[in-house]
């Protein structure tokens, strides 16, 4: 069946649509050997489309990893500064993919990589809202702080909304906390512990949306998400 080129690329997990149309604008995409333009269709089981002169194959056949990210490594495909990549991690599953979201240097654990455009605009839009719990190692004063992260707060000039917050065990001076949030501000959940008066030893994202972090899988290791899994990832938020 025939549909707009952008709506293919998006369908194919390249990017999405309204960067397909740039792509297709700057004359990266061909249909049958001619250029494409902003408006033409084709359909991918008739037609030999291009994209910078790769074919560009029909829907299905993504890619779906989870990875239990350790710390020390930076969360891009690649790194000036020679930093370890956590894409380096995931490099031998035979395909390109990409990170959805972030983890930073110092934190661990869930990080999801596909080559799935649709999927990676879903999981990342504000307007999804998509849930990312955190187990947080911290110092500090827990009973002071616990209010103050459950309540709004403002980053960068901007609030954000109040984070769902359980205490977990103590021991030693160090303890855990469950902080549930639904945005996605560089290192949010570091930066509301610093306001709270808190200092965050280790941070581990445990869970996104409905899916889990297998527990089986050492840091450093990946697989495939499971159909079920995937189920999961993709149901609306107010099915968690």
């Amino acid at each position: 069946m025939e549909e707009r080129l952008q709506k293919l690329i998006s369908a194919c997990g390249l990017a999405s649509r309204r960067a397909a149309e740039e792509w297709i604008a700057a004359g990266r995409v061909t249909v049958n050997g001619e250029k494409a333009r902003l408006g033409d269709r084709a359909d991918l089981d008739r037609d030999a489309v291009l994209v910078d002169g790769r074919p560009l194959k029909p829907g299905g056949g993504r890619t779906y990893l989870m990875l239990n990210k350790p710390r020390g490594y930076v969360t891009t495909l690649s790194d000036e500064k020679g930093r370890r990549t956590a894409a380096s991690l995931v490099e031998d599953c035979g395909v390109r993919v990409w990170p959805v979201g972030r983890l930073d240097m110092d934190s661990e654990g869930l990080l999801l990589f596909t080559d799935d455009g649709a999927l990676t605009h879903q999981l990342l839009h504000p307007s999804h809202e998509v849930e990312k719990e955190y187990l947080v190692w911290v110092t500090g004063n827990v009973n002071k702080a616990l209010p103050v992260l459950a309540a709004p707060m403002e980053l960068d000039g901007e609030e954000i909304f109040p984070a769902r917050v359980r205490r977990g065990r103590d021991s030693g001076g160090v303890h855990q906390l469950s902080i549930t949030i639904h945005q996605g501000k560089n290192r949010q959940v570091r930066r509301m512990c610093a306001q709270a008066g808190l200092e965050v030893l280790r941070l581990k994202r445990i869970r996104e949306g409905a899916l889990s972090l297998d527990r089986a899988l050492k840091p450093g290791q990946w697989r495939h998400l499971t159909d079920e899994e995937l189920r999961l990832l993709t149901q609306p938020l107010s099915d968690c």
